[in-house]
């Protein structure tokens, strides 16, 4: 059967891989991770396969309709988030209209979350196929394929007559060796030089060696939506097996980002994973999320092994907002962590987040002390995003804390991150203005701009990232007062 996956028109650089999906002033561009691990799925299972990447390759709804119509596609697979879902809706509709024999099925955190409220949004959309969905969309080729009944494709949630049916929850994938390499995929049908993380060199790859989180950080969609809290891992064997294949296969890249929720949960395998790269001399850069409890010997080690940056969601620098939303880390680990990366010569990109529960003004100066005080390399301030599916989403629901019930409002008029939430002395408004003049009171500071100077000065090799960063983010940067809403 042929089977087109699709990462749908939006807004130019739009990330729908993020955690946050949006436009963000960086310039990074995420590659369409998930649907990549389910089109290597599809082709492992003898499916006739193109992956099209609409976003990356400036592709409007006309010409995407005119490739699918050429490849005769039976199922076209959607990507979809929450800030998109409305434009996904209609592009959905849009295909059915001009492809009305296609099965279409949506994919992604939104419509797992809330997949009555997709089916119901578009008579274009024949099923959604919930959280985890590389198996689920194998068995529903296949089932398609043979005139076989729906009702026993787990996971999927579809349309029978008028109906909207829920099969059972498919169980999530236990040996994660058994999926290729999403790097072959890439190879296969995306062009690596259109993708950019502004916090790794260029160009680079995403990939994951791990699914699933065992931690329960309110705000956190991922683990909540799609892949579940049991924490299921490559082996290390595996995860050094696909550096080797990027070096020999794509030997433009010059760094790998671990896209993992937090790389560091298994401390043994971590370590064993780094031997292997030190065994085989790996020559490729990386980078890794990773919780702030990871200690000084791993990081030395990661070093060791090619690692060049950690990045940490710090979120808060007040520890009581960090009990709020189930972070179970202390302020001090966050401190020492720090001082650890430093001491191994990691980088390190320090993630915060404004308007968690508790927060105030004072708390988010605290905040904002901390990151100036400890300096990490580069630095995000955003607005708590709450998507439907989280305990953020409920909490800020119940309380009355959520502004809006349209989805297109997570984001400004430029595709940018808005706030949707607004607490008591604290509104929406205030929320991002803070994010917005801490961002510039951080990259503008004389202490920033002389670490700059002298990281360029004595590591050449970080010019190109760094002008490439600063090219698209300066045009924000500059901003006096509220950007658009």
């Amino acid at each position: 059967m042929k089977v087109l996956l699709v990462n749908p028109p939006f807004l130019k650089n739009f990330s729908r891989s993020q955690r946050s999906p949006a436009v963000t002033k960086s310039g990074t561009l995420y590659y369409p991770i998930w649907l990549s691990y389910a089109a290597g799925c599809l082709i492992k299972n003898n499916q006739e396969v193109r992956l099209i990447d609409a976003v990356a390759e400036g592709i409007d709804t006309v010409c995407l309709i005119d490739q699918a119509k050429k490849f005769k596609p039976a199922l076209i697979v959607l990507d979809t988030s929450t800030p998109s879902i409305c434009n996904d809706l209609k592009i959905a509709d849009k295909i059915k209209s001009a492809m009305p024999g296609s099965f279409i099925v949506l994919v992604g955190t939104h419509v797992s979350a809330l997949p009555d409220e997709a089916l119901d949004g578009s008579a274009g959309v024949d099923a959604v196929a919930r959280g985890e969905y590389d198996y689920t969309l194998v068995e529903l080729a296949k089932r398609l394929e043979e005139g076989g009944d729906l009702g026993g494709v787990r996971g999927l949630s579809w349309r029978s007559k008028s109906k909207i049916e829920h099969n059972a929850q498919r169980e999530t994938i236990k040996n994660l060796d058994c999926l290729p390499f999403v790097s072959s995929v890439y190879k296969k049908f995306l062009n690596v030089k259109r993708y950019f993380f502004a916090a790794s060199d260029y160009p680079m790859v995403q990939i994951i060696t791990g699914r699933g989180c065992r931690f329960n950080c309110f705000f956190c969609v991922y683990p909540q939506v799609m892949h579940g809290h049991l924490y299921r891992k490559r082996s290390p064997q595996n995860v050094a097996d696909e550096f080797n294949y990027i070096s020999k296969e794509l030997p433009q890249v010059r760094e790998v980002v671990i896209e993992d929720d937090t790389f560091s949960i298994d401390k043994t395998r971590l370590s064993k994973i780094c031997d292997l790269l030190i065994k085989n001399k790996n020559t490729l850069k990386w980078n890794a999320n990773v919780r702030v409890d990871l200690e000084f010997n791993l990081m030395e080690k990661m070093k060791a092994a090619g690692c060049r940056l950690l990045i940490a969601g710090f979120e808060s620098a007040n520890q009581q907002i960090l009990d709020n939303v189930a972070k179970g880390v202390t302020r001090a680990r966050a401190e020492q962590f720090f001082s650890d990366a430093k001491r191994a010569g990691l980088l390190v990109h320090a993630a915060f987040m404004a308007g968690n529960p508790g927060e105030t003004f004072a708390s988010l100066e605290e905040t904002f002390v901390m990151a100036k005080k400890n300096l990490p390399d580069t630095v995000q301030f955003f607005p708590l995003m709450v998507y439907p599916g989280t305990k953020a989403f409920e909490w800020a629901k119940e309380r009355g804390f959520l502004k809006t019930k349209d989805y297109r409002r997570w984001l400004t008029r430029k595709g940018l991150h808005n706030c949707v939430i607004s607490l008591p002395g604290l509104s929406a408004g205030q929320i991002r203005d803070w994010c917005n003049r801490s961002r510039r009171r951080y990259y503008l500071s004389f202490a920033y701009l002389f670490y700059k100077l002298k990281q360029m000065i004595i590591h050449p090799g970080q010019i190109r990232r760094t002008v490439k960063s600063f090219l698209s983010f300066s045009r924000h940067l500059f901003i006096r007062g509220r950007e658009d809403d």
